[in-house]
């Protein structure tokens, strides 16, 4: 009678174990693909901030700066990309990104 229990109690143990590690695969299987998604996405974004950089370290960008504290451009103009500090941090936040991202690959 002993012995029955025992194997029943070691049968329902390695039953709860295998639910338990069943459900860290299945949430970490998840996980991997929408990361995977997203990183893949991120990439894919790449030439548009080159382009968003290019702007901000060319003359264009200084051009819209001026005619914005002029006061030529209109007062409902979103303008968060005239902000130095706004395209500043973005660019070294995705340049520190992209060297995790590149990392990983290593």
């Amino acid at each position: 009678m002993k012995k029955e229990f025992e194997k029943q109690s070691m049968d329902e143990s390695a039953v709860q174990h295998i639910y338990r590690m069943e459900t860290i695969l299945d949430r970490a299987s998840e996980k991997l693909d929408a990361l995977e998604k997203m990183i893949e996405e991120y990439q894919e974004l790449q030439p548009e901030i080159r382009e968003l950089e290019a702007y901000y370290t060319g003359q264009q960008w200084k051009d819209d700066l001026a005619m914005d504290e002029a006061g030529k451009l209109p007062c409902d103009l979103k303008r968060g990309v005239l902000s130095e500090d706004g395209i500043y941090d973005l660019l070294e936040r995705n340049k520190e990104m992209m060297e995790r991202i590149n990392g990983f690959h290593s």
